[in-house]
């Protein structure tokens, strides 16, 4: 079972991306999957949809092919974005328009988690996530989410910079989100496995 995580930030250095290898280095350490892939926006642009996607123009399998096969190799996912001005950023919104409809991402399911440098942040994110990123692509969210914030201050490797009782808190929290993505991408694979969920006739959602 190999697990995907997508760092939707396009920081250097973001808490983002932190969170992501902390959330990879926690799947490998409870044995939670077989394998991690992690995807970071950061330094690593993807360019934004046109039509030369749907056209065969060779410049998007250069530019996409090797994280197209990365995607379609993984059974399920977690996707990390940060909120910016109470949005994902557009970056991450764009990696799903470049995934609509071909199965790389269909019928897997996938776990939010939100990074807000504030108190009260994060929600946003989450709720446009599921509201606009599923429909062509068939990303299957889990009911759970995970909202960090006050990022700065929990995951570090340097435990003398993380708040200990909001840490403490979330790594647990964390740990139940991870377990709940292995059981669910159990069971999808079972689901994919049946044949039903083909593409071929309804590429797009309604």
């Amino acid at each position: 079972m190999k697990i995907g995580i997508l760092s939707g930030s396009h920081r250097n250095d973001s808490q983002s991306e932190k969170i992501a290898r902390y959330a990879a280095a926690q799947l490998e350490k409870q044995g939670l999957c077989d394998e991690t892939y992690l995807f970071s926006l950061a330094d690593n642009p993807l360019p934004f949809w046109d039509e030369g996607l749907w056209t065969g123009d060779p410049k998007w399998e250069e530019a996409i092919g090797e994280l197209r096969s990365e995607l379609n190799s993984c059974d399920g996912f977690i996707v990390v974005t940060p909120e910016w001005h109470g949005m994902v950023p557009s970056g991450l919104k764009n990696l799903f328009l470049l995934f609509p409809g071909t199965g790389e991402l269909a019928h897997k399911p996938a776990l939010i988690v939100s990074v807000s440098g504030g108190a009260g942040g994060g929600a946003y994110p989450v709720a446009e996530l599921r509201m606009s990123s599923y429909k062509n692509s068939r990303i299957c969210y889990l009911p759970e989410h995970l909202i960090v914030r006050n990022a700065g201050k929990v995951f570090n490797e340097d435990s003398a910079e993380n708040d200990d009782s909001q840490h403490d808190y979330l790594n647990a929290r964390l740990t139940y989100c991870l377990e709940m993505l292995g059981e669910y991408t159990r069971a999808f694979q079972q689901i994919r496995a049946s044949g039903k969920t083909s593409l071929e006739n309804y590429s797009n959602g309604m």
